[in-house]
């Protein structure tokens, strides 16, 4: 049997990523900071909206660099990684920590 140290966004195709390396779990922010999308290991995410914690709750898939949201309630969406930013809807989401994010949000305040 072959197993591989660090598996690629392929080696997930369709499926339900469960393993903490998946390239695409983590914090994705808008640039404003104002929401803030947290895709979880086990294929779940979480979405905030400003003050408003969990707003959005649900579970995805990935196919490539494509992202298939089910919301709790029955919502559906879809995303798609490009070039590391998570274009989501009508949304465009940086990783945490992208000095994207704070650059953006500074020039928003003046």
């Amino acid at each position: 049997m072959e197993t591989s140290s660090a598996p690629s966004a392929a080696s997930h195709r369709g499926d339900t990523p469960t393993a903490p390396s998946h390239p695409f779990t983590g914090l994705w922010i808008t640039a404003d900071g104002h929401i803030r999308q947290e895709l979880l290991p086990d294929g779940r995410y979480e979405e905030a909206r400003g003050a408003r914690e969990k707003a959005y709750t649900g579970r995805y898939t990935v196919d490539g660099n494509h992202i298939e949201y089910l919301d709790d309630t029955g919502f559906t969406a879809t995303g798609d990684v490009r070039d590391g930013v998570l274009y989501h809807e009508h949304l465009v989401l940086y990783r945490e920590g992208d000095p994207r994010i704070l650059k953006s949000a500074a020039e928003g305040d003046g």
